[in-house]
């Protein structure tokens, strides 16, 4: 059994399939799915999957750095009014993003750092987004970091050092496709690091694994993923299924 750490299944690349994505999911022995949220207008949709795959979906809360835009402050009011009205697995995805636009660091940095406080509060891990920024999260983390803080540096595309920073604050390294692309990197020196901080994801509809390289991705990729990190550590496919998915039981107190 695989647990999916990060997948955006509400969107809508699978509008015209979810129920048959879900079920291959399923069926390839995917068992539980953690839903990252990326603004206010994809929050019902969240709210929906949960009431269709009830003990199997889980969600989280927060704002994503690229919907970090001048309307910020409704937004992180909107995302600390869901947690009055309910509990959430984490505070995510939340982080800096610099590919696409670097004028909104700074906001960028205060919304991450304020979430952050938010997780803290609720005791919750969070999940990070970096992408072109991991000065700048660092940044953050550093200003952040004491004994509350923890969670998941998703889809971490790094060098050992930045991996071993990243644990330093206390995340757990989220690895989805990339450790399958012959250009990924991460592949050369990701069985140096303990399993116990690997959680696996697959960030779909982004970022299939090799063979799909491409194409849309979707949570039964998994196996995929799975795969190619048991040939890196050199052990069976069913040692990296158990021990990931209780390193993501640890993160989430499932």
């Amino acid at each position: 059994m695989l647990t999916d750490t990060h997948t955006h299944l509400y969107s809508e690349a699978f509008d015209e399939d979810r129920e048959q994505m879900m079920k291959r999911s399923i069926d390839a022995g995917i068992e539980r799915f953690f839903i990252p949220a990326i603004d206010s207008g994809y929050v019902e949709e969240m709210y929906e999957l949960e009431k269709n795959y009830p003990g199997q979906v889980f969600l989280m809360m927060g704002l994503h750095p690229t919907s970090v835009k001048e309307n910020y402050e409704d937004e992180l009011a909107y995302v600390e009014k869901q947690f009055e009205k309910r509990s959430f697995y984490a505070v995510g995805e939340i982080g800096v993003d610099l590919y696409w636009d670097t004028s909104t660091l700074a906001i960028q940095q205060d919304a991450f750092k304020r979430q952050i406080q938010l997780a803290k509060k609720h005791k919750l891990p969070i999940v990070i987004h970096c992408r072109d920024a991991f000065d700048e999260v660092f940044e953050v983390l550093e200003s952040e970091k004491d004994d509350d803080l923890y969670g998941i540096f998703h889809c971490f595309t790094g060098t050992k050092e930045q991996a071993e920073k990243a644990l330093s604050y206390n995340m757990k390294l989220g690895i989805g496709g990339v450790v399958t692309f012959k250009n990924g990197k991460i592949d050369q020196f990701l069985s140096e690091i303990d399993l116990k901080h690997i959680v696996l994801e697959t960030d779909s509809p982004y970022l299939s694994p090799t063979p799909y390289r491409g194409k849309r991705n979707e949570s039964s990729y998994l196996k995929l993923i799975c795969k190619k990190v048991a040939e890196l550590y050199g052990i069976s496919e069913e040692e990296v299924a158990k021990v990931t998915t209780q390193n993501s039981k640890e993160i989430f107190s499932i």
